[in-house]
């Protein structure tokens, strides 16, 4: 009745919106009418990283308190069907970024606007890919960006890592990476990878098959697909870490040697 009196006396049209609001800063009537007019609700910011697996995204947002809980009993082919993406592996297709939600919203609701965010991404920087670019499509993109995602610990080398990988896809050379056969060996890994891991073969193990993964292994980020999509121009083909998050790129793998046994 207040808010109906206050519109009469004057002249204008309240319409209250539902939802979570602070009232901290309201001091009058008006404020108050203001800030429900509007719909100014409460924002919460959730963040979704960069690296991390379908998974791993799952989980995270299943622990999320303040979101109604949706994708718990949803499987990931249910999820991807409910997104209209029939058919689709979720892998590497969820921009990672900070997303801001309401009270009210479910985990479904992040991961839609995740997936959108991912998809509208891809599509602009495929159409400003570079020419020399070896990848095919945009799903080949796609893989090639959570592969070089996983790769680098510092961000300045990632389109030199795009060039090494892009060089070795041009000549026919395995990529043998170590991150694809971590992400082939599953819940079997426990924080090592030995030899042994690294000749058998799976479906992600680029050390035992040539070219690219089925789906991407990981999200990987903005800058990430930027950099699949304008490989650095190097000749390197090889390159090793340092021990300090960087690597030392080598267009010989004699060198890489050499410097793992300084």
């Amino acid at each position: 009745y207040v808010f109906r009196i206050y519109s009469l006396i004057n002249k204008r049209e309240v319409t209250i919106k539902a939802g979570e609001y602070t009232l901290v800063n309201t001091d009058s009537i008006p404020e108050l009418v203001d800030l429900l007019d509007q719909g100014k609700v409460i924002q919460y910011s959730i963040t979704l990283v960069e690296g991390k697996s379908f998974k791993e995204y799952r989980a995270f947002l299943s622990s999320q308190k303040l979101l109604v809980d949706e994708i718990d009993s949803l499987s990931d082919g249910e999820i991807m069907r409910k997104l209209g993406a029939i058919g689709k592996k979720p892998e590497g297709l969820f921009a990672p970024q900070t997303y801001y939600f309401k009270k009210g919203d479910s985990d479904f609701d992040v991961l839609e606007l995740a997936y959108k965010r991912q998809t509208q991404l891809l599509d602009d920087i495929w159409e400003n890919r570079a020419d020399d670019v070896e990848v095919k499509t945009k799903y080949q993109l796609l893989i090639l960006a959570s592969i070089i995602e996983k790769e680098t610990g510092a961000a300045v080398e990632r389109p030199t890592i795009s060039g090494v990988f892009n060089n070795r896809l041009r000549i026919g050379m395995k990529l043998q990476t170590d991150p694809t056969v971590i992400y082939g060996m599953g819940d079997a890994y426990n924080g090592n990878i030995r030899r042994k891991d690294l000749t058998t073969d799976t479906e992600y193990n680029t050390y035992t098959r040539y070219g690219l993964t089925p789906t991407p292994i990981a999200m990987p980020g903005e800058a990430a697909i930027i950099a699949a999509a304008n490989p650095e121009e190097t000749k390197a083909l090889y390159f090793v870490g340092k021990g300090d998050g960087t690597h030392y790129f080598s267009k010989n793998l004699k060198e890489c040697v050499d410097i793992c046994q300084l």
